[in-house]
């Protein structure tokens, strides 16, 4: 099958070459618009004037020409895009709905959502699933980085915004494809006030995700106000096949809409007024106002995307403006820095508040790249922003359309100061990182290794490097590229299994255990048989799946070990290759007391997650979870360690839970009325596939789509307990815990412990007696550390005499400790020492000084490499292990000849 870029390239010929059958025309010809060809990129467009380009920026338009000058009649702020649209669309027939969240939980395709389809991607545009309505229009916000480094220069670009989408998944023969674009010319005839002179309409196609459909895009004055998307075909090796469902996919930005409305210099006047007043005020920012009058409607000229040679550009538009380049960026960079902290600001706020933490991995690392680069222009020009108060700024103009973000201040404040303390630590331990780095040469790995390994932005790197006098090159696309080297991973317990067996034509397995968790044995018909695999009709046995571990049982008394799922198909693995045959009535029956604690242990799960949540704030959700016999645990959503405190109170919290006796209801629901009804929190630990969905119901407490085999009341889990926890990755926390009979078992083993230690130390108080041996082990410690040090004293003396031409390449009886400790001693700037202490491992300490050339690190790697160890370090000091000691006498006396 083509790439969806192949597709795109093979097919919009014919869409060109049969414009009736595959764009609006006959609408646009009503509309007294004509077809014509661009001189310069030869695509189709539709004007009404005689016009030869086709208005795209890139065939010579000038860009954002709207700017000072909109031909709209309509000023439309912001919010007011969205209320107008939305209301002129509920005439047509569309319904409005809320947005869905930035998070993607419902959608396995991606982590964060990008494009106001991807709501209903990918169970509703697939058919599986009935959408909210027929056609609808949403203001979805979207998050995208690949703009990063372009945001706040370009004056058009955003991290996270608002796509207006304009949808319909309806039958062929509800299709009409002019009536929709007739729709949206409506918005920019009604909505924006623009006569049909001022609007071209550009044929083209589009493709993704195997779909594709042709798609009209439209421009005014240099800009793109939207496209409409008509996915009607699907690829496959024949060729093109008609969808079942006919999708609608019109996106437009509704920052741009603004934009365009007000003619505003930027997108963001228009975007946050208020906050951007206050950015203002607060830093009393100057700049030669005309000159940014006439840079703003060429700020498009440095999309980074668009550009070869960034420096060629800024001759250019600075050329354009009538200025110098360096003028112009003294005026510009400033500026753009605090657009960006504008727009940074919002982003983090709208995507803190739907649950999204900053991380190292996989896409959320691109929020800790946005939060840096935010502060990174604070810090870079010396400006006194509270950040928190740009959040509430943001938060009280949004209101009439998110209105959980003041809700969600609080919360979003929290993760705020976690990151901002993880960054100013960072800028704390790098001082001297940095000083080291800057005083060589240094080029993009170097800057790409500071921040990708040691968290340091280049902001910090160019003012150490200002400071000294050296002038340092950091890409004007640093950011994108960051983001686009960053390797993507997830952290995810296996617990599915990977065997991909050929069944043949098996009709699905039905499975019994949803209804009942206590039932134990089903009659069945076996289907089909191969080697010790076994499937049959239908089965009470839980095969391996979210995260619960699977049940174990006889058929026909003959045992199974493992159950999984295959598709639709659920497998037993027997012990052994069974005796019964296909089509032989067999009984399954599953081991009761396992079945029982996996359903304890799986709806403790549900009960912690909801606890956590209650403690910890509403940001908390499931990443993933494992729940086995003799324990379990489950993995969430947060942005620092979980303290012994909140720990205990999340324990008392669960077991409340535990004791209120919460009825669980277990049904299966329209995923449609599940998500209408309960939200986008019922998907937890990742998408569920499916136009039905179970909904495991805890009353008042927690709603969850799961598949998992649950309890009927809360007080059936009996008690739990919480036995760790620990940071698997810096956004997410693991709680280890049992529950039920696990758990007595639990505390049954630490009393014997308890009881053991107390006999080992002869006490009855178990914390005095090991206080008192804690005592004991640091006097003990002190009295080592101070022979060790007496030790290296008198070592040092008699080393002292060993220097030759400032070089001691010396064997020892001594430790790790006590090499440090002589070195402390010996070292000079003009020395260097290369100290062997020789006991059960050869330990390796090089310590080089500031006025010699020699490597320390460099020299440790290679000797401990040689000595069948490992060791490294600084250029000033290095330390290792080895273990080789028959080699050890040749490289002392090879060192000694090269050294001196």
């Amino acid at each position: 099958m083509l790439t969806d870029k192949e597709a795109k390239k093979k097919y919009v010929g014919s869409f060109y070459k049969d414009p009736e059958k595959y764009y609006a025309t006959e609408y646009l010809q009503t509309e007294g618009y004509k077809r014509r060809k661009c001189k310069n990129c030869k695509k189709p467009f539709w004007a009404t004037e005689g016009r030869d380009t086709c208005g795209d920026p890139a065939c010579g338009e000038i860009p954002f020409a709207f700017i000072g000058k909109s031909p709209a009649k309509k000023k439309l702020d912001y919010i007011q895009v969205w209320k107008r649209f939305s209301k002129m669309f509920e005439k047509f027939g569309y319904t409005p709905i809320n947005r869905y969240p930035i998070v993607a939980r419902w959608n396995p395709t991606m982590e964060f959502t990008n494009a106001s389809i991807a709501a209903f991607q990918p169970f509703v545009v697939s058919g599986e699933v009935e959408p909210p309505a027929k056609r609808l229009v949403i203001p979805q916000y979207c998050f995208r980085t690949v703009d990063i480094d372009n945001v706040g220069i370009t004056g058009s670009h955003n991290t996270v915004f608002s796509m207006i989408g304009q949808h319909a998944f309806v039958q062929p023969s509800e299709w009409d494809q002019n009536l929709v674009l007739e729709h949206i010319h409506a918005w920019l005839k009604k909505g924006l006030g623009l006569p049909n002179s001022e609007v071209t309409f550009h044929e083209d196609a589009w493709a993704g995700g195997g779909n594709l459909g042709p798609c009209m895009e439209f421009f005014s004055r240099g800009n793109e106000l939207g496209n409409q998307v008509y996915m009607m075909y699907e690829q496959s090796d024949n060729g093109l096949r008609d969808l079942d469902l006919k999708v609608l996919d019109m996106g437009m930005g509704q920052e741009r809409n603004a934009w365009f409305s007000q003619g505003t210099n930027t997108i963001y006047d228009a975007t946050f007024p208020t906050v951007m007043e206050h950015l203002l005020k607060q830093t009393k920012l100057k700049f030669d106002k005309k000159l940014i009058g006439r840079f703003v409607p060429y700020g498009g000229l440095l999309n980074l995307d668009e550009i070869e040679n960034v420096e060629d550009s800024w001759k250019d538009v600075a050329q354009k403006v009538g200025t110098d380049v360096s003028t112009l960026k003294e005026n510009i960079l400033p500026l753009a820095g605090l657009y960006s902290v504008a727009e940074h600001s919002r982003a983090l706020l709208l995507m803190f508040s739907d649950g999204a933490i900053p991380s190292n991995v996989g896409d959320s690392y691109n929020l800790r790249i946005i939060f840096r680069r935010m502060l990174g222009f604070i810090d870079k020009n010396d400006w006194n922003i509270d950040v928190k108060k740009l959040f509430e700024l943001h938060a009280k103009y949004l209101k009439p359309q998110v209105p959980e973000l003041k809700e969600n201040l609080d919360n979003v404040e929290k993760i705020f100061d976690i990151e901002k303390e993880k960054y100013e630590k960072t800028k704390k331990k790098s001082v001297q990182l940095v000083k080291r780095v800057v005083s060589r040469d240094v080029d993009l790995d170097d800057l790409v290794e500071l921040y990708d390994s040691h968290g340091v932005p280049p902001e910090l790197v160019l003012r150490e490097a200002k400071q000294i006098g050296k002038k340092i090159d950091v890409p004007d696309n640093f950011y994108s590229l960051i983001s686009n080297i960053h390797e993507h991973h997830e952290q995810k317990h296996a617990t599915k299994k990977a065997v991909d067996i050929d069944f043949g034509d098996v009709t699905a397995t039905k499975a019994l255990y949803f209804a009942d968790y206590k039932k134990f044995s089903n009659t069945a018909t076996v289907q089909k048989i191969v080697d010790n695999y076994v499937i049959l009709d239908q089965t009470v046995a839980y095969p391996t799946s979210g995260g619960q571990m699977h049940d174990t049982g006889t058929i026909n008394k003959e045992p199974f070990v493992e159950v999984f799922k295959q598709g639709a198909l659920i497998v037993h693995k027997m012990l052994s290759k069974p005796s019964f045959v296909e089509g032989q009535p067999v009984k399954v029956e599953i081991d009761g007391e396992r079945r029982i604690q996996l359903a304890k242990h799986h709806t403790g799960t549900h009960i912690l997650n909801e606890a956590a949540r209650r403690v910890l704030g509403n940001h908390i959700n499931q990443a993933s979870a494992f729940k086995d016999v003799d324990k379990a645990h489950l993995d969430i959503t947060h942005y620092t360690a979980i303290t012994d405190e909140q720990l205990y109170r999340i324990e008392r919290e669960a077991n409340d839970i535990v004791s209120s006796s919460k009825r669980i209801d277990k049904k299966f629901v329209n995923r449609g009325e599940a998500e209408s009804k309960h939200g986008f929190g019922i998907y937890q630990g990742g998408a569920v596939p499916g136009r039905e969905l179970r909904i495991v119901n805890i009353a008042g407490t927690d709603v969850e789509a799961c598949g998992g085999t649950h309890l009927d009341s809360t007080s059936e889990v009996g008690k739990i307990v919480i036995v760790s926890t620990e940071r698997i990755q810096d956004n997410i926390a693991r709680i280890d815990f049992v529950a039920g009979p696990a758990a007595k078992k639990y505390e049954e083993r630490v009393d014997r412990i308890v009881d053991e230690c107390k006999k080992i130390l002869g006490v009855k108080d178990l914390v005095k007696g090991t206080e008192d041996l804690l005592e004991k082990w640091k006097k003990s410690k002190k009295e080592k550390e101070k022979t060790i040090e007496q030790e290296a004293s008198g070592m040092t003396e008699y080393l002292e005499d060993k220097i030759v031409e400032n070089v001691l390449v010396q064997e020892l009886e001594a430790d790790q400790k006590t090499l440090q400790n002589i070195s402390k001693k010996l070292s000079a700037d003009d020395r260097i020492l290369v100290l062997f202490g020789k006991n059960e491992k050869i330990h390796v300490l090089v310590s080089v000084g500031k006025n010699r050339k020699e490597d320390a690190g460099k020299i440790v790697k290679e000797v401990c490499e040689e000595l069948n160890g490992k060791g490294g370090g600084t250029k000033s000091l290095g330390q290792g292990v080895g273990y080789e000691k028959s080699k050890l006498s040749g490289i002392i006396v090879r060192l000694r000849k090269n050294f001196v």
